[in-house]
C-alpha cells in the first residue's frame, strides 16, 4: 500500500461501537458487507436447487414447505446482521472477525437445507440440526455485538440489550427444540413459533426500547443488492435449462426460446423491482414503516428465488428427468412471478401508504398473460414457447411503468 495512504485507512484498530449518524450523508454498501451477501448465494442456490429436485420427483407440498422454511431461515440470518450494520458497523477489527463468523454460521446454515428437505419428504424426526447449528454460531456473534453496543451506546442500551436477550432466549428454544422427539408436523409448527418471536425482537427494540440509528438510504441499498444476488437464481435456472437442451438437442429453437425467456423473465423482474419499490427518501421520512419493508421483503427474495427454481424444473422437464407434465412446469414459473408481482405492489402500498389505479391495471394484466401461458401449455403449446409466453408478463408492467410513469417514490408520495 501506498506509503502516502493516512495510517487510519491502512490498519482497523478497536473503535468506540457509538452508533452511525442515520442522516450520514453518501451511505454506501461497504466492500465487507458485499463479501457477507456473498454466502447467501450459496444459501439461496441450495434451497433453489432443493425446491427444484422436490418439484420435479413430483413432491410439491414437500418442496413448498420446505422452501418456505429455507428461505425464512436463510432471509432472517440476513435481515439481522444487516440492520445491525446500517446502525453499528465500526469496521474495526472486532467487527470484521465477528461478521466471519457469522459467514461461517450461513455456511452451515445452507448446509443443513438438504437434509431439512429430506426429513419432510420421508416423515420422522424433523432435522434441522444444522440450521440451528448455523443459527448458533451466528447468533453467538451478533449477541456479542449487540453486548458491545449496550456497553458502547448508552443512549440507546436498552434497545441493544432487549435484541441480545430476545436473541438469546429465541437461541434456547432453537437449541431445546432439536433434542424433542416430535414428529414432522410438531417440528415444524415449532419453527414457526420460534420464528415468530425472532420477528418480535425487532419490533419491541425498534418501537418499545428506543430504536437504533440505522440509515434509510443504506437500508434500501443493501436489500436491492440481496434482490441481486436473488435474481441470479434466474440466471443459474436459465443455464441449467439451457445445457438440458443443448446437451439432448444441441442449439435447437427451444434452446434459444430458453435463453430469451429465462433472461426476460430474470431482467423483467429486475426492471419491477427497482422501479416500484419505494424509494429510501419515504423510508427516512416514516422510519415506523421499516417493518413492513423489511418483513415483505422476505417473501419478496422467496419469490425471486423460487422463479430460478422454476426455470431449473424446466430444465429437468427437458432432459425427462421430471413427475411434472408441461402444465406443472410452467406453473412452477408462473406462480412465483405472479407472487412476485403481487408482493412489489402490497409492498408499495404499505410503505407509501397510498395507492393507485394504474398499479392495479398492471397487476391485473400482467397475470392475465401468465395465466394465458398456463391455458396455453394445457393446450398442448409446447413448454419452452409456454415460458415464452410468460416472459411478456413482466414485460407488461415495465412498459406500463416506463410509458405511464411511476410515482410516489418521494417522502410525500402523490398516487392519486
Amino acid at each position: 500500500m501506498n506509503e502516502s495512504t493516512p495510517r487510519a485507512a491502512r490498519t482497523h484498530r478497536v473503535r468506540r461501537m457509538a452508533g452511525r449518524d442515520p442522516h450520514e450523508s453518501h451511505r454506501a454498501a461497504t466492500p465487507l458487507e458485499l463479501l457477507f451477501d456473498l454466502t447467501f448465494v450459496i444459501a439461496f442456490g441450495v434451497a433453489a436447487s432443493e425446491l427444484a429436485h422436490a418439484l420435479a420427483a413430483g413432491h410439491v407440498g414437500v418442496g413448498l414447505i420446505g422452501f418456505l422454511f429455507a428461505t425464512f431461515a436463510t432471509c432472517w440470518a440476513w435481515i439481522n446482521f444487516t440492520w445491525f450494520a446500517s446502525a453499528y458497523d465500526t469496521d474495526d477489527w472486532i467487527y470484521r472477525v465477528l461478521t466471519m463468523v457469522q459467514m461461517v454460521g450461513v455456511l452451515i446454515l445452507a448446509l443443513g437445507i438438504p437434509p431439512f428437505y429430506a426429513s419432510i419428504e420421508h416423515g420422522g424426526h424433523l432435522s434441522n440440526e444444522m440450521l440451528v447449528a448455523g443459527y448458533v454460531v451466528m447468533r453467538v456473534a451478533m449477541v456479542a455485538q449487540w453486548l458491545r453496543a449496550a456497553r458502547q451506546d448508552p443512549a440507546r442500551r436498552s434497545a441493544s440489550l432487549t435484541y441480545a436477550a430476545v436473541i438469546t432466549l429465541v437461541q434456547i428454544g432453537w437449541i431445546g427444540a432439536i433434542f424433542l422427539p416430535v414428529s414432522v408436523p410438531v417440528g415444524l409448527a415449532m419453527f414457526a413459533i420460534l420464528a415468530a418471536a425472532e420477528m418480535f425482537g425487532p419490533w419491541l427494540a425498534e418501537s418499545r426500547k428506543g430504536g437504533t440509528p440505522w440509515h434509510a438510504h443504506h437500508i434500501a441499498e443493501r436489500y436491492g443488492l440481496l434482490a441481486i444476488i436473488a435474481l441470479g437464481e434466474g440466471v443459474v435456472g436459465t443455464v441449467a435449462s439451457l445445457t438440458a437442451v443443448v446437451s439432448e438437442h444441441g442449439w435447437t429453437p427451444d434452446a434459444v426460446i430458453l435463453v430469451v425467456a429465462g433472461t426476460g423473465l430474470t431482467f423483467g423482474m429486475w426492471w419491477i423491482y427497482f422501479s416500484a419499490i419505494p424509494g429510501p427518501d419515504v423510508l427516512h421520512a416514516h422510519r415506523e414503516r421499516s417493518f413492513e419493508f423489511g418483513y415483505v421483503h422476505i417473501a419478496v427474495f422467496g419469490a425471486i428465488v423460487a422463479t430460478g427454481a422454476g426455470l431449473h424444473t424446466a430444465a429437468y422437464y427437458v432432459e425427462d428427468h421430471s413427475e411434472l407434465g408441461a402444465v406443472g412446469t410452467v406453473l412452477s414459473v408462473v406462480v412465483p412471478v405472479a407472487v412476485f408481482v403481487a408482493l412489489v405492489v402490497l409492498l408499495h402500498v404499505l410503505v407509501v401508504r397510498k395507492w393507485a389505479m394504474v398499479h392495479v391495471v398492471l397487476a391485473v394484466l400482467t397475470g392475465l398473460v401468465l395465466a394465458a401461458a398456463v391455458v396455453a401449455a394445457a393446450m398442448g403449446v409446447p413448454m419452452t414457447a409456454c415460458l415464452l409466453i410468460a416472459t411478456f408478463a413482466p414485460a407488461v408492467s415495465v412498459v406500463g411503468l416506463e410509458v405511464l410513469g411511476h410515482r410516489g417514490n418521494t417522502a410525500e408520495p402523490d398516487l392519486a
